[in-house]
């Protein structure tokens, strides 16, 4: 399962893509991981999980081949 990261999500990661060898079927379950895996993440005040260009939902279902994204908040001046 592959995973675009962006921002300081990035940064927390150390890799613009990671890839996951054990697929997760659910958003919830890949936050979950991602937050274990990276502890840091959860200091942030929201991050949205993409799918296929849309944000999801903590219930929405993964499929493979799917393009998930995790997005930190921006901001702007």
């Amino acid at each position: 399962m592959r995973i675009l990261l962006f921002g300081i999500a990035k940064d927390i990661a150390g890799a613009p893509v990671i890839e996951l060898e054990t697929p997760v079927q659910q958003v919830a379950a890949l936050r979950e991981h991602l937050y274990n895996r990276y502890p840091r993440l959860r200091e942030l005040r929201s991050c949205m999980i993409a799918v296929n260009k849309v944000y999801a939902g903590d219930n929405e279902a993964l499929q493979p081949g799917d393009e998930i994204a995790v997005i930190p908040p921006v901001s702007g001046g």
